[in-house]
């Protein structure tokens, strides 16, 4: 096996790995093949305490940082598993760490801390808008001690398998702000109430076995109490939450790199053809060092977006740019894996297509390459914006 350097994350590698053991290759094949949620591996997950790694101390979680979050997603990947069925609950809760009331916090986070409640969903996308979040038209009118929701969201992950959801939806209409990126306002939305009362799901099948869905609103009614922070600044918010998402993105990608990479090593080393061993031949091992250059350069970005989120510095140009070189660099990985695999990469038991398929997802979510092109561009370089 493929091993980096010894790092000051070790012990959270052994860890982790040692609970993914419980969930081997055939646990992963299965639920694929079921178009299933991994929901015995998500429990462990959440019983041993990795998925309440960014929670304080005080709200009953680990209280770590970006970085070990990041390692802790990074091995679900390399293991074999798919942190696509659990990460949302990593990420989506910085919107409610950094801008939640005190009595918000001390409501929500033990309790999902201790695994009695899931925040796995966000609910930003729409299909006419897609990454143009300016343009949402899911609205929430106040009215009293409420708020009335219409709408329409797509590509929300997880909501099958989440208590709440954070919703991104406009209390002021774009023609009555000064600015495309005020108006918006975050919620708390009680899934299992709101399936009941005014919002309904219909589940998008896809490539990946990705639980995602397509969310319908009229007049769901949310408590004034579940409004995160001030009215009119949630897109502020969820743009703060989305450095983090995409630097974990980028450590799944990661683990996914390494994943493949272990795997074709191990294949070409064995596979013998012309009474030699594949991985002798430069048009094999080529690629394959090609991969692992990209990988590790990669782990290097995430590493310093991580580095500078726990500081609580700017990292957005960090964030984006490791996303991009870890989705591209796995990508390439699986290229390589399913490429010299032969006819055995194409067959389920060797599990490289299905992995081979999920890896695939983070060159369009959850931000495009084409759109971090434009950030560096735009926000690095100094060009004029394209859009």
């Amino acid at each position: 096996m493929i091993e980096t350097a010894p790092d000051p994350y070790q012990d959270i590698r052994d860890a982790v790995r040692t609970l993914c053991v419980s969930f081997p290759d055939a646990y992963h094949r299965k639920i694929d093949e079921q178009r299933g949620y991994p929901e015995a591996f998500v429990d462990a997950l959440t019983k041993a305490g990795w998925l309440a790694a960014l929670i304080p101390h005080e709200y009953g979680g680990s209280g770590l940082g970006l970085a070990e979050a990041s390692v802790i997603m990074e091995e679900i990947n390399r293991s074999g598993g798919n942190s696509g069925a659990c990460h949302g609950q990593m990420y989506n809760m910085g919107t409610l760490l950094r801008h939640g009331s005190t009595a918000q916090k001390e409501l929500y986070l033990p309790k999902i801390a201790r695994g009695e409640w899931r925040l796995q969903s966000m609910g930003v996308t729409e299909p006419s808008t897609g990454t143009d979040t300016t343009k949402i038209k899911t609205t929430a009118i106040k009215k009293g001690d409420r708020y009335v929701i219409n709408g329409q969201k797509v590509w929300i992950s997880r909501v099958q398998h989440s208590d709440w959801m954070i919703l991104l939806a406009r209390t002021t209409a774009l023609a009555d702000v000064k600015k495309k990126s005020e108006g918006m306002s975050i919620f708390m939305v009680d899934l299992r109430l709101a399936e009941k009362t005014g919002m309904s799901v219909r589940p998008i099948p896809n490539m990946v076995n990705h639980e995602t869905n397509e969310l319908f609103f009229e007049n769901l009614e949310i408590p004034e109490v579940n409004l995160i922070g001030q009215e009119g600044q949630g897109f502020k918010y969820i743009l703060d939450g989305l450095n983090a998402e995409r630097t974990l993105i980028a450590a799944e990608c990661i683990g996914d790199g390494y994943w493949f990479l272990d795997r074709v090593t191990k294949y070409v080393n064995e596979r013998v053809v012309f009474g030699r061993p594949i991985g002798q031949n430069q048009g094999v091992q080529f690629p394959i060092a090609d991969a692992y250059i990209e990988v590790e350069a990669a782990n290097l970005m995430r590493y310093k977006a991580c580095e500078l989120f726990d500081a609580g510095q700017p990292c957005g140009a960090q964030a984006n740019m490791a996303k991009y070189l870890a989705a591209k660099a796995s990508w390439e990985a699986a290229n390589a894996c399913i490429q010299f695999h032969g006819g055995f990469g194409f067959a389920n038991e060797y599990d490289v297509e299905r992995k081979f398929r999920e890896t695939r997802l983070y060159q369009v979510a959850p931000i495009s390459t084409n759109l971090i092109y434009s950030y560096v561009a735009e926000h690095i370089l100094g060009l004029p914006r394209s859009f």
